[in-house]
């Protein structure tokens, strides 16, 4: 799987990764902020972006591609910086690659399971969509509004659009996403260990690592060092990127 990828600055790599319905360009602004002093590497996950689509997903595949990815840009070992989904996929691929991985960073995202059902809404609005009925982008909209009324998780939907000559197409793909939605779901599993350097943030108004998850987490990650951003929720790269890129830039340094 050759994913697709965009690389800014130089020095030490460090892989930037994007969660569940997202893409590269979401971590552009925040990527430029950080390759003033490294060489980072966006990455859109296969069934996101522009990388290529696939029936299988697994954190174990998404490992692999990274892995891949990184074996063709001839870097041995970098450090992996994941949100939500990407998180996970930072903590499978330390965890199966430790040798290629100098830390990761997990952006508000834990090592466990999580329940079935929190993106069930926006399966429901995406997937009856039929975009050869639509001519205009604001057509759509209207029609996502009638089950999705946040207007930013809209927006942040509509990025997946592209529109090609023959009309309107997803960048994800939404079906397989939702078919397989319980492999993205699944926990690290027990018995994984990774003993490098590894830290946690997590929103303070997020739901998503909670204290009681960090027993688990520590099970995995002994190195493991967890920084709270108060008065943000599960998007703090988006609520708070200065103080985000502040804590990435004192772990990395």
């Amino acid at each position: 799987m050759k994913l697709n990828h965009k690389i800014l600055g130089e020095g030490t790599p460090i892989v930037i990764l994007h969660g569940l319905f997202g893409m590269l360009d979401n971590w552009m602004t925040f990527g430029k902020a950080l390759a003033e002093k490294y060489k980072v590497i966006l990455v859109d996950h296969r069934n996101h972006g522009k990388s290529p689509h696939s029936d299988e997903i697994s954190f174990e595949l998404y490992a692999q591609d990274l892995k891949e990815l990184l074996d063709d840009l001839n870097i041995p070992r970098a450090y992996v910086l994941g949100h939500s989904m990407g998180g996970k996929t930072a903590m499978y691929f330390a965890t199966r690659y430790p040798k290629s991985t100098l830390g990761i960073i997990s952006v508000d995202i834990g090592a466990h399971g999580y329940y079935k059902g929190n993106h069930d809404e926006i399966f429901d609005a995406i997937l009856p969509i039929d975009l050869n009925k639509y001519e205009r982008r604001g057509e759509i909209d209207d029609t996502l509004s009638t089950k999705i009324s946040i207007l930013p998780i809209r927006q942040f939907l509509l990025k997946n659009l592209s529109r090609t000559e023959s009309g309107y197409k997803w960048k994800a793909n939404f079906q397989v996403l939702h078919d397989q939605y319980d492999e993205i779901r699944k926990a690290v599993p027990e018995g994984s260990l990774y003993e490098g350097p590894s830290l946690i943030i997590r929103g303070g108004n997020s739901p998503y690592v909670r204290i009681q998850d960090m027993e688990y987490i520590q099970s995995i990650f002994p190195a493991v060092l967890l920084e709270t951003v108060e008065n943000a929720g599960h998007w703090i790269h988006a609520e708070k990127p200065k103080e985000l890129l502040g804590i990435v830039h004192d772990f990395l340094e």
